[in-house]
């Protein structure tokens, strides 16, 4: 039992370290590895500094590097750059000074001189001949198999491991690097987004105080609101609230922003999934049905509607509902209420159309180039069921364009749901927007905009686990990621 116990604590070590090896390498991940685990990485370097002072590796690689200058090992590489560069420079035809030329083959001679010590350490390291060079990760190897050490790690490099164990599992690293990306993709909105406000000609004090405000009350205005102050001040000040979520009052109102959204944007996205899972529900089957029977009377009828809906627009579709189904046959509310759910089934509609007859069509181009691929045909010479090709290979193979087409309109539909917003007096993010970038309101639109643009990027990553879920292969190269 003691045995087992000690050979599953040395394997976890193990692990650990090969994790940590692995993540070493990489650039990006080393820097967070020794930043994360600070006093760890402090304990490693002292030990590490030691060890190699007193193992005489770099005595070896001292006396190696005088041994080969002596031999005139580093002459000759000097030479060689010489003979290089000037006849690089003749074929270009340009002229250089001897200075310039003896430092610029001084420092390739020098790289070459190093890279070939380090060479000559590491066979002679295999052969037996020198001691295997020290390096930072397989010091913390051979620490990290110390109880003591062991525990202390986990004491003071907590941070540190919680990175370690988001990078061993593919997925959880996957999530981690899209939403690491999302910063900055939050930042480049931020960035253009104020810029274009910031050089705007519109003045949000005259259009606010009205044409009888004098210069005083417009300076007063900039004063309160920060509008006076040098562009990075102003910029610096924003994405501090943003990522803060504190983006202060709305100059038309003032009302606070951040409280604004949050009642304004559940509408929007409420509205939007809603729509979304309707017209995925709808549009899936037509899509089978019509690439399953192409040429047929259900494919022409079917498709013919779905190129209806992209015709459609939103705001023209939005008002024929309201005249027919509020004012001629008074079956509907006119107007959005979140206290009646009848008043959403128009504005629902209006918001899926479009992306019903999007999916639709995508689904049976996708289906019907699938359903005519070899393994198809063979799973059907196998005696399968028709109904069992279909869905089991056919359809779960045609999905990711069609989920590629959902997750873009999805985020088309939550950004531009201002048209039927406005059709329908919908208090929701998108009509926030518009009415607020007349002004312009600077820090209301940086919030619904930005917010938006979270959003969209959380959506992009779900889209992008989903591929892995429905398709083997990509799920595959995300485990070897």
């Amino acid at each position: 039992m003691t045995g087992d116990a000690a050979a599953t604590g040395y394997g976890f070590t193990d692990r650990i370290a090969a994790i940590y090896r692995k993540m070493y390498i990489n650039p990006a991940y080393r820097l967070l590895l020794l930043l994360l685990g600070a006093p760890i990485t402090l304990i490693v370097f002292g030990v590490y500094q030691y060890r190699k002072s007193a193992d005489g590796s770099r005595r070896q690689a001292e006396e190696l590097r005088a041994s080969l200058i002596a031999s005139g090992s580093k002459e000759r590489l000097l030479e060689e750059a010489k003979d290089q560069l000037r006849r690089k420079h003749a074929f270009f035809g340009q002229t250089v000074s001897a200075e310039q030329l003896n430092r610029e083959a001084e420092r390739l001679a020098s790289a070459k001189f190093e890279a070939h010590v380090q060479e000559r350490l590491h066979d002679g390291a295999l052969s037996g001949d020198y001691k295997q060079n020290l390096n930072f990760a397989e010091t913390f190897h051979s620490l990290i198999g110390n109880p003591l050490f062991f525990a202390l790690s986990w004491l003071l490099g907590l941070p540190m491991y919680v990175l370690m164990a988001v990078y061993a599992s593919a997925y959880a690293k996957y999530i981690a690097e899209r939403l690491f990306m999302t910063l900055f993709v939050i930042l480049g909105v931020a960035f253009v987004v104020f810029t274009i406000l910031y050089i705007s000609p519109m003045s949000p004090a005259a259009n606010i105080l009205g044409e009888t405000a004098t210069d005083e009350q417009i300076a007063a205005f900039n004063h309160l609101y920060g509008l006076d102050q040098p562009y990075l001040v102003q910029l610096w000040n924003t994405l501090k609230g943003i990522f803060t979520f504190d983006l202060g009052r709305s100059f038309s109102g003032n009302e606070n922003v951040t409280v604004s959204i949050a009642n304004k944007f559940p509408v929007t996205l409420t509205l939007t999934v809603i729509s979304t899972l309707i017209a995925v529900l709808i549009a899936l089957p037509i899509g089978i049905i019509s690439a399953t029977r192409p040429n047929s009377f259900f494919d022409y009828t079917f498709m013919f509607i779905a190129l209806l809906g992209l015709s459609i627009p939103n705001f023209w579709q939005g008002l024929i509902f309201i005249l027919n189904f509020s004012i001629k046959w008074s079956l509907l509310p006119a107007t959005y209420s979140p206290n009646n759910w009848l008043s959403a089934i128009m504005p629902i509609i209006v918001l899926g159309t479009g992306l019903t007859a999007a999916v639709a069509r995508m689904t049976r181009s996708s289906t019907l180039e699938v359903i005519h691929e070899d393994y198809i045909i063979t799973a059907r010479a196998k005696g399968l069921a028709r109904r069992t090709v279909l869905w089991k290979h056919a359809v779960g193979n045609a999905l990711i364009p069609i989920i590629t087409v959902i997750g873009l309109q999805f985020g088309a539909m939550l950004g531009g749901a201002a048209v039927t917003e406005k059709v329908f007096n919908i208090s929701g993010i998108g009509s926030f927007i518009v009415d607020k970038q007349f002004i312009p309101d600077i820090p209301s639109i940086m919030g619904g905009v930005v917010y938006t643009a979270i959003t969209i990027s959380i959506i992009n990553v779900i889209v992008d686990l989903m591929y892995a879920f429905f398709d083997p292969r990509i799920r595959s190269k995300m485990k070897q990621y």
